[in-house]
């Protein structure tokens, strides 16, 4: 008889506190930059708002579809927003979103990218980018 050794993934405490607890989930009805992105290998789905004056995010709101990795990766991006000047979030990376998260696995590093791919077309998408 073969025994199957079943292990969770190593998920930080803040990862757990993002998924518990998803910082700025939801609509945002006067939104001045919006884009939802869906991963085509696992289907996956963030849709991002953001309110821009004077060239700084001033909210950022989110709902992801998917795996729990996506919902936290959308809850920390929308929280390291709020305040950014548009040029700087236009920066922020992959890396940025899992080191805010407390690591992610590599497996499921593509909720990051997500994350990231769906703040750019957000900004570019409203011309905010120029």
């Amino acid at each position: 008889m073969s025994r199957w050794i079943i292990t969770a993934l190593p998920y930080s405490d803040r990862f757990k506190d993002h998924l518990a607890h998803p910082r700025n989930a939801g609509e945002l009805g006067d939104a001045d930059a919006v884009a939802e992105e869906t991963n085509p290998v696992c289907g996956d789905r963030l849709r991002l708002s953001l309110r821009v004056r004077n060239g700084r995010i001033e909210t950022a709101r989110f709902l992801a579809y998917g795996c729990p990795p996506t919902l936290a990766c959308g809850s920390v991006l929308a929280q390291m927003l709020e305040g950014m000047m548009i040029e700087d979030a236009m920066k922020l990376t992959r890396k940025e979103i899992v080191s805010g998260l407390g690591g992610l696995p590599t497996s499921k590093q593509h909720a990051a990218a997500l994350a990231i791919e769906t703040l750019h077309a957000a900004i570019i998408n409203s011309g905010q980018d120029e």
